[in-house]
């Protein structure tokens, strides 16, 4: 059989992307339950940070808008992803070599070597499991003012032509529409309202990326100053909670529904 250069299209077909939100209308097939939720509805929670919950303060803080928001929507699955610990694809010679023979020079799939196989493989796995959740909570803290690089090379998976951005005319467009997110972040220094605010490039980078990729981006719960004075960092911890609590009940709103 004549041998023919993938495009974007069959590429899409190829790894069976099934967006959920273009695949069903959850107007008439999601159900509702005495509580106002919505079932079939999916939280991941990303956390990037190797502290352990008992040290990480930023863990604390995410924990604590977990709890709210599991209050007000008990039914909705939520999943926790700890990215120190999960096995995915890094962005490396083999996996650059694969996204380009398969992009942009005609090759493919069985084309590539098994080692390129396996790893493209892996990032469309992780990318298919991303795009099944519909509202997604990051928390990280600032390190050398950005995140932890793991989070970077995490979302370096989730960049994928056809599957979560298209090519148009007049430029990129995001592909996961309906999905909102809220990155929970915790800073030893003082950024806000000072010249360092403009050197933070962590939140900036991870609202730039999800957005791109279509998702809308709740703004971000900060709590920072956790090195400038010991004596303050119960205050700062107790006051970055009640800023989750109440984020994590405004994502709630997008999630509950009014039952007559």
């Amino acid at each position: 059989m004549e041998n023919q250069s993938l495009n974007v299209h069959e590429l899409h077909l190829i790894f069976k992307i099934e967006q959920e939100n273009f695949l069903y209308n959850k107007g008439n097939e999601l159900n509702i339950n005495m509580m106002g939720c919505v079932f079939m509805e999916k939280l991941l929670y990303v956390t990037a940070n190797p502290k352990g919950l008992e040290k990480s303060k930023g863990l604390q803080i995410g924990e604590a808008f977990l709890e709210a928001f599991h209050q007000d929507c008990p039914d909705v699955e939520i999943k926790k992803m700890d990215l120190f610990t999960l096995d995915f694809a890094q962005m490396d010679a083999e996996l650059v070599s694969a996204r380009g023979k398969l992009a942009g020079y005609g090759y493919t799939l069985e084309q590539l070597t098994e080692v390129e196989r396996e790893k493209i493989q892996k990032m469309h796995d992780l990318a298919n499991e991303f795009i099944s959740f519909d509202y997604f909570v990051f928390v990280s803290p600032v390190w050398n003012l950005s995140s932890p690089a793991v989070l970077k090379a995490f979302l370096d998976n989730l960049f994928i032509a056809g599957k979560t951005f298209t090519h148009t005319p007049t430029g990129p467009k995001g592909l996961l529409k309906n999905k909102k997110a809220i990155h929970i972040q915790t800073r030893g220094g003082l950024y806000a309202g000072t010249p360092m605010e403009e050197l933070e490039s962590g939140d900036r980078y991870l609202k730039i990326a999800l957005r791109f990729l279509g998702i809308e981006v709740m703004d971000t719960v900060i709590a920072e100053g956790f090195d400038i004075s010991l004596k303050r960092v119960p205050e700062i911890l107790a006051a970055g909670k009640e800023k989750a609590i109440l984020a994590a009940k405004e994502m709630a709103k997008g999630i509950a529904v009014q039952v007559y």
